[in-house]
């Protein structure tokens, strides 16, 4: 089934030769408190240090080097919610290429402020992912810019799967891999990596229950559209696209189980982070953490949970740790 997917091994160490030395190869760190709370080794995989603060800088990057020159000159562009958009705007700068990046009005603005600040053009459209998609699709018809979507491309997909490669060079015997999970850029080219060099290992998806439209799709059989809602893990947010050519079919291949978590679980997961961790991640990049927390992972080996991104609000942050923030849906919102 691998083989016949629309990212391959190879393409994803193709990508791990196009990318060396524009990316961080981010460390791998044994986490003791959680080891006595699963049961076995667990090891967090700290691509929240990444140049811009999340995995996404490798599919942003695999993607603009694999454009033509010609291509390059046109623009790129491309919807986010956030971590795509500052890492394309990364990647983007450093070839000498213009980024546009559509956000809905749910992005926090302290990853606008990013992205503004590498210079992107930035336009606000709509309270959804796919309202902020459809402004992508008006600049590539009239204007002719290239986009680069944040997960259903096959450059993107093998981008991040080059982190499922230093996985398994860093730890050969991982039995689990714990993956955000939102479109399944990250979640699929992972997969791909894991699967393509240990068919045994276990890759699970982790997301959270407001909005979650990779598991509502998996559910129907077909992508389907939901509600985007606020959540701690707005990184996880907005839909995988009705017309999904590429991570649909291959985290429906490749995925072991995708486990949803609530607000209150997430938040744990960021609290645990910083407090027994030192480490700031946002709540996409918790979500590892909160599943082992919550007792939600079973492993007969070594776990690894992917620590996917730290460009939270601080302010938010700070309040939640302090135990002074309202966790989303608590109060009807």
């Amino acid at each position: 089934m691998v083989s016949t997917l629309p990212v391959s091994l190879e393409d994803i160490r193709a990508a791990a030769r196009r990318i060396a030395g524009r990316i961080v190869e981010t460390p791998m760190v044994q986490a003791a408190s959680l080891c006595d709370i699963a049961g076995v080794p667990v090891w967090l995989k700290l691509e929240h240090h990444q140049t811009t603060g999340s995995f996404k800088l490798r599919g942003a990057t695999n993607a603009v080097l694999s454009l033509s020159p010609a291509e390059r000159s046109r623009g790129v562009v491309a919807a986010s919610t956030g971590n795509h958009g500052r890492a394309l705007a990364y990647a983007a700068k450093a070839e000498g290429a213009v980024a546009t990046i559509c956000m809905s009005r749910l992005v926090p603005e302290n990853k606008i402020s990013e992205i503004r600040r590498l210079g992107a053009e930035i336009r606000i459209v709509g309270s959804s992912q796919d309202e902020a998609q459809l402004e992508v699709d008006r600049l590539v018809g009239e204007e002719g810019v290239v986009m680069v979507p944040p997960f259903d491309h096959p450059a993107v997909v093998a981008g991040q799967g080059t982190l499922g490669l230093e996985i398994l060079d860093a730890l050969p015997e991982a039995a689990t891999v714990l993956v955000p999970l939102s479109g399944g850029g990250l979640a699929a080219g992972v997969a791909a990596a894991i699967k393509g060099v240990n068919p045994k290992t276990k890759v699970i998806g982790l997301t959270m229950e407001r909005g979650a439209a990779m598991k509502a799709s998996l559910n129907a059989g077909r992508p389907v559209q939901v509600e985007e809602r606020p959540s701690l893990a707005d990184s996880l947010g907005g839909g995988i696209g009705l017309d999904n050519r590429v991570t649909f079919a291959m985290c429906r291949a490749l995925l072991d189980d995708v486990i949803l978590l609530t607000e209150a679980e997430i938040a744990a997961g960021m609290r645990h982070a910083y407090a027994c961790e030192r480490e700031i991640v946002e709540g996409a990049g918790a979500v590892g953490i909160a599943a082992l927390l919550a007792g939600k992972i079973r492993s007969g080996g070594p776990v690894v949970a992917i620590l996917s991104g730290r460009n939270v609000d601080m302010e938010q942050h700070r309040r939640l740790i302090n135990g002074e923030a309202a966790m989303f849906g608590e109060d009807g919102r």
